[in-house]
């Protein structure tokens, strides 16, 4: 198997070359004068040449060692050149951040707040992806996600931005067709739209301050993988939802839907954004991180983390 070539030692030749001293190398690059010698050892038994004519006050290059100079100080300023940009890349508000986060919000929330931050920052180039699936970051190679769940323990790193309620809603028409729930046994004569990636699943599970906790299965007359989809028949009175608070924000304000049953909560859920695992990462991608949290602690429905 063919071995890759040893481009640090390359370039600690190089170094070496141009200082016209081990220990003045190992000073600069801040190693140890042994890894210094151990790097050129290692190059001219690979090469099997001798690279610099050593004596006890100076070394100097052999005719092998000034052939191989001109390719070898490059890969030690190609490599300072890429780290310099590197750094200059997360230290400036320019280049790609991808972001993932689920439909609904996404739509409604998510990418109506993205044009603020586009304006602040005109060289940075947002990637959206929209999935009510979980995404998987790594392997996407996401920056950053928002996530409206319970969060399952993971590597990823999570910073919860604010509490969202789940509401039992309905339109006034539908209550007065079919009467309002007072205890969640009385779902039983109703009919459940249901949202099929809900952590309350099929039965909706409902708590209350003295009687507790309670389960009941609603018949459904339809089921949708996107909670925003359930808006038109729910408005069309076809049936009760347990939606989050941000969906349902301004048909509560406007009085085109009401809720059910306050004393009886559904467990509320949060709003994450979640990063890959490792702390550091670009200023661009904190910003978008800062920009977010602060755009959404402020909003109607949100409530304090």
């Amino acid at each position: 198997m063919k071995r890759l070539p040893d481009l640090e030692a390359w370039a600690i030749f190089a170094k070496v070359a141009e200082t016209g001293s081990f220990a003045r190398t190992a000073t600069e690059l801040g190693l140890s004068q042994a890894t210094v010698s151990k790097a050129i050892t290692r190059l001219e038994e690979r090469t099997r040449t001798v690279l610099f004519h050593r004596t006890s006050r100076r070394i100097s290059l052999t005719d092998s060692g000034s052939a191989s100079l001109e390719r070898a100080a490059r890969i030690l300023s190609e490599g300072e050149a890429v780290e310099a940009e590197a750094v200059e890349q997360s230290k400036a508000l320019r280049g790609p951040i991808r972001l993932a986060g689920p439909m609904s919000f996404g739509i409604s929330h998510l990418a109506p707040a993205l044009p603020d931050f586009l304006a602040a920052h005109p060289d940075v180039l947002l990637d959206l992806n929209l999935d009510d699936e979980l995404v998987d970051m790594v392997a996407g190679g996401f920056d950053v996600a928002l996530r409206i769940s319970t969060l399952a323990d993971s590597s990823l790193l999570a910073r919860r931005l604010c509490t969202v309620r789940l509401l039992l809603v309905g339109t006034p028409a539908y209550f007065e067709r079919h009467g309002l729930p007072q205890h969640p046994r009385d779902l039983v004569h109703h009919r459940a739209l249901q949202y099929v990636h809900s952590r309350v699943g099929g039965a909706w599970r409902f708590q209350h301050a003295v009687h507790g906790e309670f389960s009941t299965v609603v018949p459904t007359p339809m089921r949708v993988n996107n909670a925003e989809a359930l808006s038109p028949a729910l408005c069309a009175g076809l049936g009760l939802a347990l939606q989050p608070e941000f969906l349902v924000w301004d048909e509560l304000q406007s009085g085109a839907l009401a809720t059910a049953m306050p004393d009886w909560e559904v467990p509320s859920i949060a709003l994450h954004i979640v990063t890959p695992p490792g702390r550091s990462r670009p200023a661009r991608v904190q910003a978008l991180i800062e920009f977010l949290a602060q755009r959404f602690a402020v909003a109607p429905w949100a409530r304090p983390a």
